[in-house]
């Protein structure tokens, strides 16, 4: 797996989205991560130091793999940048059928159909 700048990252991204448009799937993944070891983590704990958390991003194409960390100040550019490409690439989804409200609540009127009363008589 490649780890990767933020900005390269997000052009093999694009790239990866690119060769995938007519067959395929790209999964990205993304992961809470330290990019420390549990001892080196340990040692900080104890030592009194700060741990800075990042975000591990990965992506694949079935065929490439790809990754990133994205650190506390590059986290809202970051999102931008990749709320843009998804929308830029996500062509091909069908959208969904809107109902319309009074039709809604019309249809569950309908459906629901009023008890008779029963008539029981004691004999």
């Amino acid at each position: 797996m490649v780890r990767l700048q933020l900005d390269p990252f997000l052009n093999e991204l694009t790239s990866m989205f690119e060769h995938t448009t007519e067959k395929g799937s790209v999964w990205v993944t993304l992961k809470h991560s330290s990019d420390k070891s549990k001892v080196q983590r340990n040692k900080m704990v104890t030592a009194g130091k700060e741990l800075e958390y990042k975000c591990l991003v990965r992506a694949t194409d079935g065929k490439k793999k790809i990754s990133t960390l994205v650190g506390t100040k590059e986290h809202q550019r970051f999102q931008a940048s990749y709320a843009t490409i998804l929308k830029a690439r996500m062509t091909s989804l069908k959208k969904r059928e809107k109902k319309d409200k009074k039709k809604a609540a019309d249809g569950d009127k309908k459906q629901q159909v009023p008890k008779k009363p029963s008539t029981t008589s004691n004999s």
